[in-house]
């Protein structure tokens, strides 16, 4: 009976851990969201100095690191610490892998540095109108299933990978993998919402 009982069990505890894992991913990148619209609101990031906000990344919105075109940090940090904690351009939360993405000139994605902070090549110009980000599992299918996106436009979308699953560090997602399939490689571009996107997932709106 003991054998029978952990064998019901163990699947429960496991699918349990998988099912808060995600919410906890979808309610960080909401989280996120409303930092990033703090950040942009407050107009503290201006770096070509129009007087209109900009997008931050992780460690200057957590305040582990210097504002890009200033000395000093954000005061207060609009996320928590645990985002000051940038490895290889991500932060690792709750079974999930976090990556924030701002645009180029082209208004491509550009990756947090590696230990984080802005690298070269953000355009002032639209990090005030475009960001977006992933989070997907540590592990998957042991940490969880389903990978989400948010940008500005502050929907959250879900992927179950049916063509491609994201696994941690060894299967990263690309920025542009939850924009529109037919979509061009600009952050200005619609996203799958409830359709295919440019890595092949089926993409909807959580």
């Amino acid at each position: 009976m003991v054998s029978v009982a952990a064998a019901i069990a163990v699947p429960n505890l496991r699918s349990a851990r998988l099912n808060a894992n995600e919410s906890a991913a979808i309610a960080t990148l909401k989280n996120i969201s409303s930092g990033q619209s703090q950040c942009q609101a407050s107009g503290i990031i201006d770096v070509n100095g129009n007087g209109s906000g900009e997008y931050g990344y992780f460690a200057e919105l957590a305040a582990s690191v210097a504002l890009r075109g200033k000395t000093a940090r954000m005061a207060p940090a609009v996320l928590s610490n645990a985002f000051g904690t940038v490895q290889r351009s991500r932060v690792h939360r709750s079974g999930y892998v976090f990556q924030m993405f701002l645009p180029d000139a082209q208004e491509r994605g550009v990756a947090e540095s590696a230990s984080g902070g802005a690298p070269p090549g953000v355009d002032a110009d639209n990090a005030e109108v475009f960001w977006c980000c992933y989070a997907w599992p540590q592990h998957q299918g042991r940490s969880g299933k389903r990978t989400f996106f948010i940008n500005h436009c502050g929907d959250v979308l879900a992927t179950n990978g049916a063509v491609r699953a994201y696994d941690g560090e060894d299967d990263p997602v690309s920025w542009q993998a939850a924009f529109a399939a037919e979509a061009g490689q600009a952050m200005s571009s619609p996203v799958a919402a409830n359709t295919l996107g440019q890595d092949g997932n089926t993409w909807v709106v959580v």
